[in-house]
This record gives structure tokens, C-alpha cells and sequence, in this order.
């Protein structure tokens, strides 16, 4: 099962409430990362609203944040933009192409007209920070976002906001770093009195206990002074990070070529996607009653009743294990983990820190049973919020 930490939640959520007051921007959850829409009301006070990633999310923050909402696409239908322009507050574009197709529309429209919805531009700063290709929006031939040659000479008329989002777990070094680009790019549009917000996206650690939030703090104010701009910033994995975890059972354990195999009731490829897209490994803790843990190996989200011993790297102890799902997939692997006793059949194994992304990309390949959701309230109970069943799975495509 999926297990969140109401507490924890709050404890993201409350850090981010002190960061943006001290900044005096604007900071809303990105669904990408975080989408338990029944934990909304436990953040909702702390957080300005949510960013969108297309209609159906910002449909989701409609109808259960209820605070200001941000939508950003590669691309929009028709269809889309009909519906979002009533009810998104900032709808933000990808190219000159899509923006030129729907702007007559939107200029007439009435929430346009009032000024309660504003749109913008993402844009390229050409500004690679981070270290996984795959997360990196600034590599050439990108998709995502307008470079500044692009913008010359064309019209913007109309436009109110830019909007980059270059990062992917990263510090405020990084950002300053990017925002240097950013000016020296962009800085004579943001300058004009045309422009009125700057979105710089997400991808801040901002609740990671190195996080430097004073240089963010100090950023975000310097930005918003140097511009005369509103700043906005959409973290998602800041919110949930280390606020939940996968609880998983070993079926099986056997030996195959010299390797101890133990197979779950948890997939890395349907239930931990991260694990092979990222490359991630997650932390892993064995259940064990009779341990006597350390401060240092109790998992984000823990159980009071319960006892933890974290799993080293692979192949420092003769209990190693090659974890694996219940899927037919070969490389349906999380990793080689050293535990301080053999597995057996019916250990409970913990997963942390599984309560962003890993949760919004979950599926049902291969008709593996997914995880029921639940959730840990400040008193210690455990509510469930969504158990599945054969249902679930043979609705999904018909």
C-alpha cells in the first residue's frame, strides 16, 4: 500500500508558506508531482493554488484546491481552450504558433477582458543545470519552451508573462545560475511595462534539509524588484518529499546463478516508474520486530508498533537480494539490497519517500494489483482512501 503522512505534508507545506511570505511571490503545488486530491484540505491554507500540466489537472485543482490555477502545455486543443478559459488564472504557451491560433479568442474573451485570466510564454533560457537528460528542458531540439531567437521581432501583443522551468532537484545555486540567463536573454521583455509576472517553475528542493532558502528568498525578491514582476513558483516533489512510502510483501525468495532473488507484491515498472526512468533507488527498510533501530533507520513515514532496519548497498552482506515485481517484464528490477537476515516469504518491506511522482505514475500493466492508498493522520490512524479491485483494471480500457 501507498502510505502518506498527513503530518509531514504539513511540515512541507508549512516551510513553504514561511519561504513564499518571506520572498513575497507566489507558490502554488504542481499536480505533475503531487495529485492525492483527498489531502488537499490538509495543505490548502498553505499554498496559493495549483499548477496545471493540461485541462484534466487543472480540472482536478478546480474542483478540489479551489485557489488560483496555472496551466501550462506543450500544446492545447481547440477543445482545451475552450474550457480552460473559464476558470484558469494564468494560461501559459509553448510556442508563437499556439499562442497566434487561440489569441483572438482569447482576447475577447470576458475573463480575459477583466483581467482575471493572464497569459505568457515559456520560455528556453538555453541553460542546462541539472544531470539527467531526461529531465533537462534545455538540451538542443528541445520541445519545451521558446528560445530567444525565436521572439525577435514577433508580436506579442497580448501577453502578460514568461514563464521557464529549467530545473529538477536542484538547489538556489542553480537557479541563480539560470536566472543570469534568463536576464541576459529575456531581461529587456521583462523590463517592459507589458510584463507583469515571471513563472520560474519548479523543481526546487526547497524542504530539503540542505536547501539553501535564503539565497532563494533573496533571489525571488531581488528578481521581482529588478523587474517589477510578480513572481510565481510551482514546486511539486517539495511538497510531498519524504512524506510517504510503499509498503510491500516478499511472495517469494529463491537463489538463480549466484543471485538470491525475492519477488514482491510491488512492481518497480507499474507501482515505481522513477526507478528505471530516473535511474532512482529508493531507500528500503525490512520490518523486523526484533531490531533495534537507530534515529538514523526509521523510514520518512513510520509505524509506532513497528521496528526498521534499513537495507545497505547490494552485496555488502550475504543476504543480498535482487528485489523484483510480479510483472513478466525481465528488468522489472528495484535493485541488488543487503538486508541483516535472510527474506523470507511474508517479510513486509518498506519503500520511502514514494508519495511524489512514483504515485502519479502508476499503472496496471499486466493486470498487477495497485497499491490501495491510505493515509497517516497526526493521532496515528490509518484512513483509507482508495482501495482497488479487479474493477479498476478491466474498466480501464473499455
Amino acid at each position: 500500500m501507498f502510505l502518506i503522512s498527513l503530518p509531514a505534508l504539513r511540515r512541507n507545506t508549512g516551510i513553504l508558506r514561511d519561504v513564499k511570505n518571506a520572498a513575497g511571490c507566489h507558490l502554488v503545488l504542481a499536480l505533475k508531482g503531487y495529485s492525492c486530491w483527498k489531502t488537499f484540505a490538509a495543505i490548502r491554507d498553505d499554498l496559493d493554488g495549483c499548477c496545471a500540466s493540461g485541462l484534466w489537472e487543472a480540472l482536478l485543482a478546480r474542483d478540489f484546491f479551489q485557489k488560483h490555477i496555472v496551466t501550462y502545455s506543450p500544446a492545447y486543443t481547440a477543445h482545451e481552450i475552450d474550457q480552460l478559459l473559464e476558470f484558469t488564472h494564468h494560461l501559459d504557451f509553448n510556442s508563437l504558433n499556439q499562442w497566434y491560433q487561440f489569441r483572438e479568442k482569447i482576447l475577447s474573451h470576458p475573463r480575459y477582458l477583466s483581467g482575471e485570466l493572464q497569459c505568457g510564454l515559456r520560455i528556453n533560457p538555453q541553460c542546462s543545470t541539472g544531470e539527467t537528460a531526461i529531465y533537462d528542458p534545455c538540451v538542443a531540439g528541445s520541445r519545451l519552451g521558446i528560445t530567444a531567437d525565436q521572439l525577435i521581432g514577433a508580436d506579442l501583443s497580448g501577453l502578460s508573462g514568461l514563464h521557464f522551468h529549467t530545473l529538477c532537484e536542484q538547489n538556489s545555486d542553480d537557479l541563480e545560475t539560470t536566472l543570469h540567463a534568463v536576464d541576459e536573454k529575456f531581461g529587456y521583455l521583462l523590463r517592459s511595462p507589458q510584463f507583469t509576472y515571471l513563472n520560474m517553475g519548479g523543481g526546487h528542493w526547497i524542504t530539503k534539509p540542505f536547501y539553501d532558502r535564503e539565497r532563494l528568498i533573496r533571489l525571488v525578491r531581488s528578481t521581482s524588484e529588478k523587474y517589477g514582476v510578480n513572481v510565481w513558483l510551482e514546486p511539486g516533489e517539495a511538497v510531498a518529499i519524504h512524506t510517504g512510502v510503499l509498503r510491500a510483501t516478499v511472495m517469494d525468495v529463491f537463489s538463480s546463478a549466484g543471485h538470491n532473488l525475492a519477488i514482491l507484491d510491488i512492481s518497480a515498472t507499474a507501482h515505481m516508474p522513477d526507478v528505471m526512468e530516473m535511474p532512482y533507488r529508493p531507500d528500503v527498510f525490512l520490518v523486523d520486530a526484533a531490531a533495534a533501530p537507530t534515529q538514523e533507520q526509521q523510514p520518512a513515514v513510520c509505524l509506532a508498533n513497528e521496528s526498521y532496519q534499513l537495507a545497505g548497498e547490494g552485496g555488502s552482506t550475504a543476504h543480498t537480494y535482487r528485489l523484483g515485481g510480479p510483472t513478466c517484464l525481465a528488468g522489472d528490477v528495484t535493485g541488488d539490497y543487503a538486508f541483516p537476515r535472510p527474506l523470507r516469504s511474508g517479510d513486509v518491506l518498506v519503500f520511502d519517500d514514494m508519495a511524489h511522482y512514483t504515485m502519479v505514475k502508476t499503472t496496471m500493466f499486466n493486470g498487477v494489483p495497485h497499491p490501495a492508498i491510505r493515509v497517516l493522520h497526526e493521532d496515528g490512524s490509518i484512513e483509507t482512501l482508495r482501495e482497488f479491485q479487479y474493477e479498476d483494471f478491466r474498466d480501464r480500457l473499455c
